[in-house]
């Protein structure tokens, strides 16, 4: 009879080695490795995480930032201001900002002004057209411009005064053009204007109708310089302070033509032909400060100085004064109210200085204010 063993069971160890290989062939067996994020665990379904589904919300707009004002290509824009010269422009740019109050469009080639280059410009302020090549200007070009003060227009070839300009304007320069005549409807309804600037045009005395500047109720300073006026301009504004009419073809200075004019302090007439100042004219201003009377034909001083309360500069020079009386500048007494002369300009006359009494010059400030010098034949 044979015996047989009992089969053996394994060691402990044994088992261990098998149970470890088993767990190795199951971890072969098994899907890849998934790295999960947190919200993939929140969009588990119910059934296999036992969480609420959460709602997706949809998808917002982003609103997109407005855009900045616009500004006129190459032009520079800034606190209103908008400066669009020297580049060689030939119209009124498009897209000016409606809130601009200075618009600066000088040292271009613009040639007309169109009927809505301004029109959404309403609070504009200040207008430069200066050194361009305007012929034309819209008659309704201005109309918009209901708050312009100061406009500019210039050097360039406007050959009449721009029809409905702005009741608001308070300053107008229009020198250098080809404006021929000045009508008495030119500054119709401009009560407000301060300074006019009219200089270097072709005006002529029958081109300025009398009374031409009556509606200027305020005006303080007139320049007409540089044009062929033979006499001052009729029907000037009593407003007026200054009033430069230099280099021009004035022959004679007559009282009627400086009427009304109370409150004119300072009277520019160099550069003219003026021989004669007729008596009386100076009494017309009995508030002038400053007489410019140099460079024309005078042959004596002249009528009235002695009687001027206000008086205190007065320039002869380059005239043809060959006397200079005691009387001329000074009244006979020294109790006589009268302001004290700083500065008499008498050089480049035929007068002889050295013959001069001392005592024509009494009311004299000081003696450096005394200019005689010599004369030289031309």
């Amino acid at each position: 009879m044979t015996f047989s063993l009992p089969p053996r069971l394994p060691d402990r160890g044994t088992m261990r080695s098998a149970c470890l290989s088993l767990l190795l062939v199951t971890a072969c067996w098994s899907l890849p490795f998934r790295q999960s994020g947190f919200l993939d665990f929140m969009m588990e379904d119910e059934a296999g995480s036992g969480l609420p589904e959460v709602p997706i919300e949809p998808s917002v707009d982003i609103p997109t930032m407005p855009e900045g004002p616009k500004c006129p290509f190459r032009c520079q824009c800034h606190l209103r201001v908008v400066q669009c010269s020297d580049l060689g422009l030939k119209s009124v740019p498009d897209e000016i900002p409606a809130d601009s109050t200075l618009l600066d469009l000088q040292n271009n080639k613009i040639t007309e002004i169109k009927e809505n280059d301004f029109k959404t410009l309403k609070g504009l302020q200040t207008l430069i057209l200066v050194n361009n090549q305007i012929t034309t200007i819209h008659p309704k070009a201005f109309i918009p411009l209901g708050k312009l003060q100061r406009l500019y227009l210039s050097k360039n070839h406007l050959k009449e005064m721009p029809a409905n300009m702005p009741k608001s304007l308070q300053e107008l320069r229009i020198h250098e053009n080809e404006i021929t005549k000045i009508k008495k409807a030119s500054f119709e309804g401009m009560a407000q204007v301060i300074v006019m600037e009219l200089g270097s045009n072709p005006l002529k005395s029958a081109g300025v109708e009398a009374g031409a500047f009556g509606a200027l109720k305020k005006v303080s300073y007139i320049r007409i310089a540089d044009t062929n006026l033979t006499e001052i301009p009729k029907g000037l504004p009593s407003s007026l302070s200054e009033l430069h009419l230099d280099s021009n073809k004035i022959t004679k200075v007559q009282a009627d033509n400086l009427k009304g004019l109370k409150n004119l302090a300072k009277l520019g007439l160099s550069y003219n032909e003026i021989s004669q100042v007729e008596n009386g004219s100076l009494a017309m201003v009995p508030h002038l400060r400053e007489l410019h009377l140099d460079n024309n034909a005078l042959t004596t001083v002249p009528a009235g100085l002695p009687d001027h309360k206000y008086i205190q500069v007065i320039y002869l020079h380059s005239n043809k004064i060959g006397v200079v009386g005691t009387q001329d500048f000074c009244p006979p007494g020294y109790n006589t109210k009268k302001a004290m002369y700083s500065g008499i300009s008498l050089f480049s006359n035929p007068v002889p200085y050295w013959e001069v009494q001392p005592i024509t010059f009494r009311c004299v400030f000081d003696r450096s204010a005394i200019q005689l010098g010599n004369y030289r034949k031309k």
